[in-house]
């Protein structure tokens, strides 16, 4: 059993930045792939970026190409989610998830451990 914990969300003003994490617990992080979604209100839980158990390859929604990065720490146990240029549609509840596989994925369901979500605001 995995236990993931998300902080580092927060208000902020459009084209600010913030620096998500997620700490890991209970297995062996580097076996695991790990993924960041984010959920608005009254809209579905979507993919926002995913990177190996190694972090040599990395995949992200193409709302947020160019301006997120998602890094991994596996001494630390550890995932990041560099927010950058952001604007009121990144709005929302972020979460990290793992999945016991070696192949990056994008849909919630491919997931297997979720975090609780640290909420991201953006002022305009």
């Amino acid at each position: 059993q995995v236990q993931l914990v998300e902080s580092g969300g927060g208000l902020v003003q459009a084209g600010g930045s913030l620096r998500l994490s997620c700490a890991a617990s209970g297995g062996t992080f580097s076996n695991y792939v790990t993924g960041w979604f984010r959920q608005a209100p009254g809209k579905e839980r979507e993919f926002v970026a995913a990177i190996s158990r190694a972090g040599g390859g990395t995949s992200y929604a193409d709302s947020v190409k160019g301006r997120f990065t998602i890094s991994r720490d596996n001494a630390k146990n550890t995932v990041y989610l560099q927010t950058n240029s952001l604007n009121s549609e990144d709005t929302a509840v972020y979460y990290c998830a793992v999945r016991a596989s070696a192949v990056v994925a994008t849909r919630p369901s491919n997931y297997n451990y979720w975090g609780q979500g640290t909420q991201v605001t953006v002022s305009s």
